[in-house]
């Protein structure tokens, strides 16, 4: 399967649809774009979505990453802080652009108003969500 982004139409960009929409990998873009950053960590990843286990939503997050969907993003030797993250995943212009293009994100703004409705949050993952992020480039 083709999961390159600069594919144009046909069956390419259906298999691609199909290849984000997979359950697991389209709940990850969406707990991307919920985040109040839009760059989450791997350890808020795995906290929203409980159900599957650490190492299939980082297989998952690297195959969105293969695809062009997703970028890994790190933050500078300098600016990382001890018992902090410093790696962050967010979508690429080129994914926005896909899942824009193929009606993906038309709940983008009701999946951030229910990312903060979430009352119970552990402690870790509040001081995650706070953590010094990368500048957006």
């Amino acid at each position: 399967m083709s999961t390159d982004l600069g594919a144009t139409g046909g069956i390419e960009s259906r298999e691609l649809v199909h290849f984000v929409t997979q359950q697991t990998r389209f709940a990850l873009i969406n707990n991307i774009l919920q985040h109040p950053d839009q760059l989450a960590s791997m350890y808020e990843l795995e906290e929203l979505n409980p159900s599957v286990s650490d190492a299939t939503v980082y297989k998952h997050i690297q195959k969105l990453i293969d695809a062009g969907i997703v970028r890994e993003v790190a933050l500078e030797d300098d600016q990382r802080r001890q018992g902090y993250p410093w790696k962050f995943y967010g979508l690429t212009e080129e994914g926005r652009d896909f899942l824009e293009k193929h009606d993906l994100l038309a709940a983008e703004e009701t999946l951030q108003r229910i990312y903060e409705s979430i009352s119970e949050k552990p402690e870790k993952m509040i001081k995650y969500e706070n953590a010094p992020r990368p500048d957006a480039t």
